[in-house]
């Protein structure tokens, strides 16, 4: 490549100090049917073929051929040409020229836009309401987005973002259209038709183009060709003034590499430049419009890019009859499988052409379309809002969930139920229950059954207090009881959201779950039954009173009794026996009373003991697992909601799918 590239340059006719290699003359050089003539080291070395910037002498180049229309005398610099190069000419860098020799009077052009100081400032883009709420949106949702999603999966909207802030501090009165095809499509020779000119240099060498090449056909486009990456000797502008081509005022088209290069090199500029441009033309030939590469790698993918997007068929010439028309039909018909939809009856959609760029047949129908279509000046918002579908696309299976999302009422009382059942809620108010009961007969028993009580409890814990879990078996069934209850309302809450918000949801529940069970033992201490005994109602007095005398009226009949025996009182059994009976009847039957009305005390005792460890171990679970799973559960809602405004639904329902 280098020894090429050497040799070109220094047979390049017409360059100072050169001379033309034997047999050959610098004017009657043949037409290069190789690529190896000249222009081809300013193709593949990426400079022009001249000395210090000056512009290289051309052979048959007249003074006529100036666009400023002064005449210059040959070997002269650029910069004395009067409108050209000079002080007052609109671009002070000087022309770059090359010769493209095709057939004997080779047509000579090129030119670099530049804007000089002080020339006309150019308009920034202005986005529309609905697309910059939606790139707001965007933006908000990969801010929320950034703790939950790792940076590769936000780097596409990251970049749609740039790329909209970046378009938008460039001129909106142009309209960069590149034009992109397979090797030997003939998109130089489309891009030199529509051009006017031989900018881009065409051949049968693979592949032709080596660079990138723009043209401009008006002013101001500088800072979107830079943005390309486009160095200012491969800027060019039509043969003629803009200004006199107005229907194609405002484009900026650019000549891509052939995006099936071997060279590895060609295709990551050819995508590079892709994702920068406001529209595409892409050029097909007969014998590889359908192939794979082309349709997989990029059309497929550009499907939603369809209103910014030309598909031209080209060397229809070499088509005989009819079929022209065959392979159209087929063209679109793989358009259509690909997703891409065809405006062909006034709707959106990409522009489907057929025609030649060797004859010119069917040019002239591009060059109106793609007049009206510059005319619009709204591709880059187009293709903005069209990179803002895709990205929103590729997020859909972070964001969107076929079903309702969320922890049901039901989920949480079942929570509740489960952290009750570990610290042992159920337990502790019957427990409660049972000291209740348990106080009431110790109280209103008779002495003889109180006396048979106190000798089987003692040893025992005082009654109303709650039993010790100090043992290891208990323990480890409490925790598992505790972590189960975790996993559970994390599986529930987390049913039916894209993955990384499940994992986030169970991974809040989890951090939650440290601790937890520790928690529920100090609860069950701090809000258990009070050690002691339970409160007495007020009929209990009355009750000890009555089984008291009870108790008197026995000893009363017993000693009455004892006196006749010893002959200290008259004989009289009646009222003894009497008062006997009514004390041992009436004490088990007030025992027994007391019993019964003491079961309802008891139950309402034992209902508070076990509400109030369930409210305390509800609030605890539910400051530690179910907040942070709510604050989880929110925090997807609200990204939800954004993402339905990035893709235009305006609320989260049906992108959220709940």
């Amino acid at each position: 490549m280098t020894a090429a590239t050497d040799q070109d340059h220094t047979e390049h006719p017409g360059h100072p100090g050169t001379a033309a290699p034997a047999g050959e003359h610098s004017g009657d050089r043949p037409p290069a049917q190789d690529g190896s003539g000249p222009g081809r080291a300013e193709k593949e070395t990426g400079r022009t073929p001249h000395t210090h910037g000056k512009e290289a002498d051309m052979p048959g180049r007249t003074d006529e051929d100036s666009p400023g229309g002064s005449p210059r005398p040959s070997g002269a610099p650029p910069g004395d040409a009067p409108g050209r190069g000079g002080p007052a000419g609109a671009w002070d860098d000087g022309l770059i020229a090359r010769r493209v020799a095709e057939g004997e009077n080779a047509e000579q052009f090129t030119a670099v836009e530049n804007r000089p100081p002080g020339g006309p400032a150019t308009t920034p883009m202005v986005y529309d309401r609905p697309l910059r709420s939606r790139l707001d949106a965007l933006r908000e949702l990969v801010g929320l987005s950034r703790a939950r999603l790792d940076n590769r999966t936000l780097a596409e909207a990251g970049r749609v973002l740039d790329e909209a802030a970046a378009r938008r501090r460039h001129s909106g009165q142009h309209t960069v259209v590149a034009i992109a095809g397979a090797t030997g499509s003939g998109k130089s020779q489309l891009f030199n038709m529509l051009a006017g000119v031989p900018i881009s240099e065409t051949g049968v060498r693979r592949p032709t183009t080596t660079a990138p090449i723009a043209c401009s056909w008006s002013d101001g486009a500088a800072s979107l060709i830079e943005r390309l990456g486009i160095p200012p000797r491969l800027r060019r502008r039509p043969l003629q003034n803009g200004d006199a081509d107005p229907q194609l005022r405002g484009l900026v088209l650019v000549d891509l590499l052939d995006h099936d290069s071997a060279a590895v090199h060609h295709r990551e500029q050819v995508d590079r430049i892709l994702r920068l441009v406001d529209a595409v033309i892409w050029v097909v030939d007969p014998e590889k419009y359908a192939d794979a590469v082309l349709h997989e790698r990029y059309l497929r993918p550009m499907a939603g890019h369809a209103e910014v997007m030309f598909v031209v068929l080209n060397q229809i010439d070499r088509l005989p009859g009819e079929a022209a028309e065959q392979v159209l039909d087929d063209l679109r018909r793989l358009l259509d499988e690909d997703g891409i939809a065809l405006g062909e009856y006034g709707e959106p959609g990409a522009t489907v052409l057929a025609l030649s760029a060797l004859t010119g047949d069917g040019v002239g129908e591009l060059r109106e379309a793609l007049g009206q279509f510059v005319a619009q000046r709204t591709a880059p918002a187009r293709r903005i809002s069209a990179d803002v579908d895709a990205a929103a696309w590729r997020l859909r299976p972070v964001y969107v969930t076929g079903r309702r999302t969320g922890l049901s009422e039901q989920a949480r009382e079942e929570f509740a139920a489960r952290l009750a059942d570990a610290v042992g809620a159920t337990a502790a108010g019957e427990a409660a229950e049972r000291a209740w009961l348990r106080n009431a007969n110790r109280a209103c028993g008779t002495p003889w059954l109180r006396l048979w009580h106190w000798y089987q409890d003692r040893g025992e814990p005082p009654t109303g207090r709650l039993p010790a879990r100090a043992r290891a078996d208990e323990e480890t069934t409490a925790r598992q009881r505790v972590e189960q209850a975790v996993r559970t309302v994390a599986d529930r809450a987390s049913a039916g959201l894209p993955a990384p918000w499940a994992q986030a949801v169970r991974e809040a529940a989890a951090r939650g779950a440290q601790g937890l069970p520790e928690a529920l033992d100090e609860l069950a201490a701090r809000h258990g039954p009070p050690p002691g005994r339970p409160p007495r109602p007020g009929w209990w007095p009355v009750a000890v009173l009555t089984q008291a005398s009870m108790t008197v009226l026995q000893f009363v009949g017993g000693l009455w009794l004892l006196g006749q025996i010893v002959g200290v009182m008259s004989p009289n059994l009646g009222v003894p026996v009497l008062l006997m009976v009514i004390g041992i009847v009436g004490g088990p039957l007030v025992e027994w009373s007391c019993r019964m009305a003491a079961r309802g005390p008891a139950r309402r005792y034992g209902l508070e003991a076990e509400r109030r460890l369930r409210e305390a171990a509800a609030g605890c679970g539910r400051a530690r697992v179910l907040d942070p799973v709510a604050a989880e559960l929110l925090r997807y809602r609200e990204v939800r909601e954004q993402y339905g405004r990035v893709v235009g639904t305006g609320t989260g329902a049906e992108a959220g799918g709940s």
